[in-house]
């Protein structure tokens, strides 16, 4: 009997050991974990599903999230960008996820509008529509620091696979919302610089800019958009910063930008073939050279006559003068003509950000008669360059508090 206690002890140190060496392993573990994916983790968990679906009036839902560390951005222009989707995905699958979890990035046709005008009060604002079909959308929020820009942009979750009749679903879902940062559609930066991505529906086929200069790094669609605001602290920043870069166009369809700053300066980038080449010709994408259009440009002497303020404003047509031959299709010019047309009239000078909203609710596609494809204005925001705050709607909801969101840098984001 006496050995009894002795044998017991001895076994429970060594299950108490056992137990340290797993606890212990576990731990490591766990910060090896906290380690490689810390930032990750904290994006995902900072995910909230901030308006349910509505089938009925084809809503999406709306979520936000809060994007950790610097998502391997510096990292992405520091290897020479990407010259096509495929290599954008494999770069986000291998820094992302560590190449254990497959991720997308897709685009689609889709059909905008957007303008930048002058408040009374001297405040300059960017007002945007986007216009596609039913889909999720998640306003996305980061902070990289490193002498990067905290930024606000709009995601469509149908460019990183969410399926737009479903909502984010388990963790596989909110993983494959890391990628959203690589996909903006239109955001504002804390330096009051803003842009946004407009199809321009190029070429007989829609042919897909392809720029192919050997002395220059290469960048896809949305993440030209993503540099811009992460590192632009002008327009005129943004646009130097472009010509460093060969454009490739995603999913074989043409864009062009708007791109606004705190000043009132703005500037429309669109990549056009040499000089006589019509839209029936531009067959070409390796072929199209960069074409920058300030709001101060001289083509715009005769329409802004009379005006305060040089405002600009940008649909689905390319703006450059010659781009198409009579007769040619431009895609978007009846939305705007009529946004200029309400510019006009008011000299370029809008009361205040809800005058600019009812601006973007008439050329709204339940409320115009489409050229495309596309039923559904997605959202419609008016970013205040000025104050550097968001007034944000989704899908056509205007007066609805709860599909309205408003945003400020330092502020934070609230419904209503």
């Amino acid at each position: 009997m006496g050995e009894t206690k002795p044998k017991k002890r001895i076994w429970l140190r060594v299950l108490c050991i056992v137990l340290a060496v797993i606890i212990a392993i576990a731990a490591a573990l766990g910060i090896t974990v906290w380690c490689v994916w810390g930032n990750e983790i904290s994006t995902v968990a900072s995910m909230t599903h901030l308006r349910a679906r509505n089938d009925e009036h084809q809503d999406g839902s709306i979520y936000s999230m809060e994007v950790k560390g610097g998502f391997y951005f510096d990292e992405f222009r520091a290897q020479g960008g990407a010259s096509s989707d495929s290599e954008l995905i494999d770069f986000i699958t291998g820094n992302i996820t560590k190449g254990l979890i497959d991720m997308t990035i897709e685009e689609s046709d889709i059909g905008c509008s957007a303008f930048i005008c002058r408040t009374q009060s001297g405040d300059y604002l960017f007002g945007r529509n986007y216009d596609f079909s039913k889909t999720n959308v998640c306003l996305t929020i980061t902070n990289p620091g490193n002498g990067r820009h905290a930024s606000f942009s709009t995601v469509d979750l149908n460019y990183v696979g969410i399926d737009p009749e479903g909502d984010v679903g388990g963790l596989m879902d909110k993983i494959t919302c890391l990628a959203s940062p690589y996909a903006p559609l239109d955001g504002v930066n804390d330096a009051g610089v803003s842009c946004g991505i407009f199809m321009s529906y190029q070429g007989a086929d829609t042919v897909a800019t392809d720029q192919r200069d050997p002395e220059k790094d290469n960048i896809t669609s949305t993440t030209m958009l993503r540099m811009i605001l992460d590192y632009a602290s002008t327009t005129e920043e943004a646009v130097e910063l472009i010509k460093n870069y060969n454009l490739h166009d995603s999913a074989n369809t043409s864009f062009h930008y708007m791109i606004a700053d705190a000043s009132g300066v703005s500037a429309i980038v669109e990549w056009v073939p040499a000089a006589g080449i019509t839209d029936t010709g531009d067959n070409d994408g390796s072929a199209r050279t960069l074409n920058v259009i300030y709001n101060y440009n001289e083509m715009y002497d005769e329409m802004h006559a009379g005006a305060q303020f040089d405002y600009q404003a940008i649909t689905n047509f390319i703006i450059t003068p010659g781009y198409y031959a009579e007769g040619e299709d431009a895609k978007g010019v009846d939305r705007y003509e009529h946004i200029n047309s309400r510019l006009a009239a008011l000299g370029g000078v809008v009361e205040d950000e809800e005058e600019a909203m009812r601006i973007l609710q008439e050329v709204g596609r339940r409320n115009w008669n489409n050229d495309d494809s596309n039923s559904i204005t997605v959202h419609s925001v008016v970013y205040n360059l000025t104050q550097k705050t968001v007034y944000w709607v989704g899908n056509e909801n205007f007066g609805d508090s709860t599909a309205t969101f408003r945003y400020s840098f330092g502020g934070g984001l609230v419904q209503g």
